[in-house]
């Protein structure tokens, strides 16, 4: 099972707080929503993924930690999306200021787009579903997304107002403008 999805739209409206709720009461279970009112019921990833996951999240927390401009989040960090989706992506950095400027309940999901977000395909994950949740953060105001693909050896960059870059066996990837001086050591995540 990839995921499990259920259209909601016509039959219960699924709010912030009744979908902040739904989460809360049903932890074990890994839920995003659509902009459509659809529920997605994500399948957990094998170990091998989860280990990549975790080699992913915590170099993006230590840079985060050694630069100080913003904080990192693990995939149990929901967002709300400017076109009322709730996402979780599997990586994902906010700029410190704007958060202090939102200055959002610590409790709920983060109604923002985060500024960098990354993606890593599981061997359960559609790709053309992938493809299209990494556009939506890009349209929604992400200003660097990473599309890790270990099946394909392929990395994905998507920037506002450009086309995708596909990058094929890269050795590593730079976070360029938006993490300045965070560069991400590939070899234990593409392999």
């Amino acid at each position: 099972m990839t995921a499990l999805i259920l259209n909601l739209a016509t039959t219960i409206e699924l709010t912030d707080e009744k979908f902040f709720q739904l989460c809360q009461d049903n932890r074990d279970l890994r839920l995003e929503s659509t902009s459509k009112g659809e529920l997605i019921i994500m399948a957990p990833t094998g170990w091998k993924s989860g280990n990549r996951n975790s080699r992913l999240t915590q170099r993006l927390g230590n840079w985060a930690d050694a630069d100080g401009t913003g904080l990192a989040f693990d995939s149990s960090t929901g967002f709300r999306l400017s076109n009322g989706a709730n996402r979780s992506p599997d990586a994902s950095w906010v700029r410190r200021e704007r958060l202090e400027a939102l200055n959002p309940d610590p409790a709920k999901l983060l109604p923002m787009a985060p500024d960098f977000v990354a993606e890593l395909r599981s061997a359960n994950d559609n790709l053309k579903t992938l493809q299209e949740k990494m556009q939506e953060y890009i349209d929604c105001g992400v200003s660097l997304g990473w599309l890790i693909d270990p099946q394909n050896q392929q990395v994905t960059i998507y920037r506002p107002g450009q086309d995708r870059e596909v990058l094929e066996s890269p050795s590593s990837l730079s976070g360029e403008d938006v993490l300045p001086g965070f560069v991400l050591d590939l070899s234990q995540i593409l392999s």
